[in-house]
């Protein structure tokens, strides 16, 4: 919780979160979790929606890791210069999920982000970009709000990959399990959306509301729909948490 003074009392209220989507759609399917609606809001290199009453900041931050740090970069060195910076960040949205842990329609709040394709292909396999001596592959939302939100939401936990290539391939996605056991859902932003925020200090947290599955690219097996309803459906159920959560909690 935030303390803050107010004619004279001290009150509390919540943290200023960001919630980084990719697209406007899975943006907006956010905005109807709330009951007010967004306020459009400049900021230099972004634009946000921010909802009242210490609802979510909310940016549609573009396609893939690359443009999603970039963007989310913008809007944490925002409020950090306006001297009101956020305390959580939430990539959010709809992505792939590996059957049969994570079905069309359900959700999956990651306990670790993951890029599955950031490193260098060798003679003996891939190669991880930590293995070759530089950076990080794998981030970690706070422990104890990822399980809060997997109550709340029914989510399952697990690892989220980011990749800048979605798979379209049996054989891809039988890899990616390979490397990754754990991989629940795959998508194009989480992993960027947490570099800005790890350069930020600031915690980030993963939910996905399953439209595929991963694999062979079939159009006519996406349910983009009914995952931007699961995805409002989950923001209703987290709001609660995400209020409620301190940032700086030893358990979270």
């Amino acid at each position: 919780m935030v303390l803050q003074a107010e004619e004279g009392q001290l009150t509390t209220s919540s943290p200023r979160i960001l919630v980084a989507t990719a697209v406007p759609v899975e943006r907006d399917a956010v905005a109807r979790a709330f009951p007010e609606p967004a306020a459009e809001l400049s900021r230099p290199g972004t634009v946000l929606h921010r909802l009242p009453d210490g609802g979510p900041d909310l940016l549609a931050a573009g396609v893939g890791p690359a443009l999603a740090a970039a963007s989310t970069a913008a809007a944490l060195t925002a409020a950090a210069l306006d001297g009101a910076p956020y305390a959580l960040v939430v990539s959010a949205g709809i992505g792939g999920g590996f059957l049969p842990d994570a079905p069309v329609g359900s959700l999956v709040v990651a306990e670790e982000i993951t890029a599955a394709d950031l490193g260098a292909e060798t003679a003996d396999g891939f190669v991880p970009v930590t293995d070759l001596g530089f950076g990080t592959v794998t981030h970690h939302p706070p422990a104890g709000l990822v399980a809060a939100a997997a109550t709340a939401t029914g989510a399952r936990p697990g690892t989220v990959l980011t990749g800048s290539t979605v798979t379209g391939t049996a054989e891809r996605a039988a890899l990616l399990r390979e490397r990754h056991p754990r991989a629940l859902a795959e998508a194009m932003e989480g992993f960027g959306v947490a570099e800005a925020a790890a350069a930020h200090g600031v915690p980030v947290l993963e939910l996905r509301a399953v439209s595929n599955p991963v694999g062979p690219r079939d159009r006519a097996a996406w349910r983009i729909g009914e995952a931007l309803g699961a995805l409002t459906d989950a923001f209703g159920k987290l709001a609660p948490v995400l209020r409620s959560w301190t940032p700086h909690d030893p358990h979270g």
